[in-house]
């Protein structure tokens, strides 16, 4: 309740950027596929920018417009405009093709920087 909380605390004001650095990495993830959903449906269409930090690559998928893999210093490895459609459902996103090519895309630009 208290992520729902802070949430509905940081939209209500209808700031023009809100800045999400892991806001649900310490759910279980039902809670968090439920809070991904309430975020995409009040975001969407509100003209808001949405600046939202995750190590996850299927959440950056599901949420983003466009997605940025930062390696050492802020370096910039990838930088790729999400054109998935909308609304976006998890479990129809996992068979679409487009989606598994961004996913290796992007978890290749990962495996690249560590090695």
């Amino acid at each position: 309740m208290r992520k729902r909380a802070s949430l509905i605390r940081t939209l209500v004001y209808d700031p023009p950027v809100i800045l999400m650095d892991e806001p649900f990495g310490a759910l279980d993830a039902q809670l968090r596929t439920e809070l991904q959903l309430e975020l995409l449906r009040l975001w969407q269409g509100s003209g808001q920018t949405v600046v939202f930090v995750t190590h996850d690559i299927e959440e950056a998928l599901l949420l983003g417009d466009r997605v940025v893999v930062l390696g050492p210093v802020g370096r910039i490895l990838l930088d790729r405009e999400i054109r998935l459609g909308r609304p976006r459902s998890a479990d129809e996103l996992r068979v679409d093709p487009q989606f598994v090519a961004l996913h290796k895309e992007l978890s290749g630009a990962l495996r690249e920087e560590r090695s």
